[in-house]
């Protein structure tokens, strides 16, 4: 791993268009890497891309991540294709499983084998983007077509994975492992993990690109700034179907997601709580308080992730944004 690489990433829940181009204008000023947005059921992210690549001159975009439930592999690569285009080839193209509430609570569509899924279309995307015909198993007889514009086969692909299955599939197909609420102390381990099924994989020799972070908030008031982080946490482990609840229990804190459930019966982005019995789990996952609170505690994360992830959580007023970028930025 290598120090002071920065991304800033965005929640779901953030659905103000204006305050995220904002937002990543400023990081693209302050020498960010990457900006990352995400599409659950909100915004259509990809647009909204489009429009910081044509108001930034260097910062990455990532789409961070796109459900492979909600396009076809056809529509991700000619997505892919077209902001690569617009960026200048800026962009890197982010997929996940999604979770089941979203998927079929949103898309109507049985969330059935998860992995096999992520890995279908990651392969199908991948082929297309090479220039390769589209690789056709439900029309079987159908003449296969291919991407209608230059290939790009080395634009890079990150995979959001949790559970054993979708990170087989990050550390095979993936360029990058950009996963959601890792504790940051589990954060080595499972990036080893990785490594040893890339080796097994047979490819070693491609560096797999650890993307991860803390909810991040910065404020003269340290119980502001942790009020907000714990509200956004609260929500993921509580609203978000069990998956996020799921995970952190996996990774040794099912006591403490028991103690955030309790204090939640009734979850909400922005008045959500974690007790003290659950402080560890917040600690793990979120960076906040005062300005140099805030640089202390990220530079934890820069031996453990390539590209450490700033976590904005949603409904910050701009003040909020600007001084939490401004104190985390490279």
């Amino acid at each position: 791993m290598t120090g002071r690489r920065r991304g800033v990433a965005f929640t779901p829940m953030e659905t103000r268009r204006d305050m995220i181009v904002r937002a990543a204008r400023l990081a693209d000023e302050l020498g960010y890497e990457t900006v990352a947005l995400p599409e659950a059921w909100g915004l259509d992210s990809t647009p909204v891309l489009a429009e910081i690549a044509l108001g930034t001159r260097r910062i990455r975009l990532a789409s961070g991540v796109l459900s492979v439930w909600g396009r076809t592999p056809a529509t991700l690569a000619m997505t892919a294709a077209t902001l690569h285009d617009i960026s200048g080839g800026r962009y890197v193209l982010g997929l996940g499983a999604s979770t089941r509430a979203l998927v079929e609570g949103f898309h109507d569509t049985a969330f059935e084998r998860p992995a096999a899924r992520l890995r279908e279309v990651t392969t199908k995307v991948r082929a297309l983007l090479a220039g390769e015909p589209a690789r056709l198993d439900r029309v079987p007889g159908a003449r296969p077509l291919r991407l209608g514009r230059p290939p790009v086969p080395d634009l890079p692909i990150w995979l959001a994975a949790m559970g054993r299955g979708t990170v087989r599939v990050a550390a095979e197909l993936g360029d990058g492992w950009f996963p959601a609420l890792v504790a940051r102390d589990r954060l080595a381990g499972r990036a080893s993990q990785l490594d040893r099924l890339r080796q097994a994989a047979g490819r070693r020799a491609q560096a797999l690109t650890i993307a991860a972070g803390p909810m991040t908030v910065v404020d003269d008031d340290p119980g502001t700034a942790r009020g907000v982080a714990a509200s956004c946490t609260a929500w993921y482990v509580c609203a978000m179907g069990d998956v996020y609840a799921r995970f952190l229990s996996e990774q040794g804190y099912g006591d403490e997601v028991k103690f955030i459930l309790a204090a939640n019966p009734r979850p909400s982005p922005q008045r959500g709580s974690v007790p003290a019995e659950a402080q560890v789990v917040l600690d793990q996952l979120a960076a906040y308080g005062t300005p140099g609170e805030v640089r202390d505690l990220l530079e934890r994360w820069d031996p453990v992730a390539d590209v450490v992830m700033v976590g904005l959580p949603p409904g910050l007023s701009w003040p909020g944004i600007e001084a939490t970028l401004r104190a985390a930025a490279p």
